[in-house]
């Protein structure tokens, strides 16, 4: 009998769980149902370069053209179940529940759901606020930023700069609140994201830092959440015009479909090294959700939301649930992979290696901070009990980025 394999999650790890597994030769059905309209695309060009490169007269499918993944002859027959969502499950059973009121069964289950944007909480008018997740997101806020438009970002993590960046490219008036004293200062520390917020701040981005957002207004100051968005309000009483609102303060696990399941819900799915989630040889989680622990770096379970991650592990959780598919043992081999990530800002590349929000003290390595804020090369090591947990290069030639790569690769190598 042909075993059926249900991807629950149709975004790039999705995608990439559906190639690993038939890379590692399955044979059997494989069904992928996700909650985007879309086929899968790469994501973090939407706050990069496609939301500079694109008017606000380009239809979603051109979008889509732009940043759509090839798909490989491996998945030719996957079954692709596009605009529904898992609702709920019985794992007991093998069960899925959709959001259209069908049930779909399985052998084998990967969960690659992803993750949702977190949502300000905060009264006043609704429409004008964004988020920027998928490319329908992209493509709502790209219709607001206009010459002259005044755009308040409230986050100042990776993508909430790199809107602001692409923003003011774009001849917006760009304001950005961050509760931290620093941009960018969960991954890049205080030293490194106050050298970028001045070369934010050159360009005419203006901070509102250790700030939060208490409500928005519409015209003449109404509180009405009918009215059109005219401005913010901050904790301090500070008054910032707005015709766009962009809320870019983390994010939701989509776990909920889950729930009911005696798992571990608190932060995605905790997961042991073989991605099999709490042990189960027939449920993998892969992507953003995944929450498993790392032994290069320690034993602590954690989510990584770099870009690198669903590829890895997909090829992880692939090796693990086709074991369990085809009657085999498991291997050996430990997962320990380096996570990386990239932000364009402006004029500057920055690249990252390991996990440098671990880190409890900084070194430089090349360059100066002042440099770093002039755009000139500059290399950051994060050091964690004195070793190297992380490195974080600004302007740094790409051609000594594997130096870089191969130091904390090596540094993360276990003893």
């Amino acid at each position: 009998m042909s075993r059926h394999l249900l991807v629950a999650g149709g975004s790039m790890a999705g995608l990439r769980a559906a190639e690993q597994v038939r890379k590692e030769g399955f044979a059997g059905r494989i069904t992928v149902v996700s909650q985007e309209r879309h086929m899968p695309y790469n994501r973090p060009p939407l706050s990069k370069d496609v939301l500079a490169r694109h008017g606000s007269d380009t239809s979603p499918e051109e979008w889509h053209s732009s940043v759509a993944f090839r798909l490989r002859a491996s998945v030719a027959d996957v079954e692709w179940r596009l605009g529904v969502t898992a609702t709920a499950s019985d794992l007991a059973t093998r069960t899925v529940t959709l959001d259209d009121g069908s049930k779909v069964r399985y052998d084998g289950l990967v969960a690659a759901t992803g993750l949702r944007p977190r949502r300000l909480s905060i009264p006043g008018p609704a429409a004008g606020r964004h988020v920027i997740r998928t490319l329908d997101d992209a493509v709502g806020l790209r219709a607001a930023l206009r010459p002259g438009a005044r755009v308040v970002i409230v986050g100042a993590g990776f993508i909430g700069c790199e809107v602001a960046a692409t923003a003011r490219t774009l001849g917006c008036e760009v304001d950005v609140v961050e509760p931290a004293s620093a941009p960018m200062v969960r991954p890049l520390g205080v030293r490194l994201g106050s050298a970028l917020q001045r070369h934010h701040e050159r360009r005419g981005v203006r901070f509102h830092l250790g700030r939060t957002v208490a409500f928005t207004t519409g015209p003449g100051g109404t509180h009405d959440a009918a009215a059109v968005l005219a401005g913010v309000v901050l904790d301090d009483g500070t008054r910032l015009p707005a015709d766009a609102l962009v809320e870019s303060v983390g994010s939701h696990a989509n776990t909920e479909w889950l729930a009911g399941n005696g798992l571990d819900l608190a932060d995605g799915l905790l997961c042991d090294n073989r991605l099999r989630v709490e042990g189960r040889s027939d449920l993998v989680a892969v992507g953003d959700i995944a929450r498993f622990p790392n032994p290069s770096v320690d034993e602590i379970p954690r989510r990584v939301e770099h870009w690198c991650i669903p590829t890895d592990t997909a090829k992880r959780a692939a090796r693990t649930i086709t074991a369990h598919l085809d009657g085999r043992p498991l291997d050996d081999d430990v997962f320990t992979p380096l996570p990386s990530f990239w932000s364009d800002q402006f004029d500057l590349r920055l690249q990252g290696y390991g996990a440098p929000g671990l880190g409890d003290h900084t070194e430089l390595l090349e360059g100066t901070l002042h440099g770093a804020a002039a755009g000139e090369p500059t290399a950051v090591g994060y050091l964690r009990n004195d070793h190297l947990a992380g490195v974080v290069l600004v302007g740094v030639p790409a051609a000594r980025h594997q130096h870089y790569r191969g130091l904390v690769g090596t540094a993360c190598v276990p003893a």
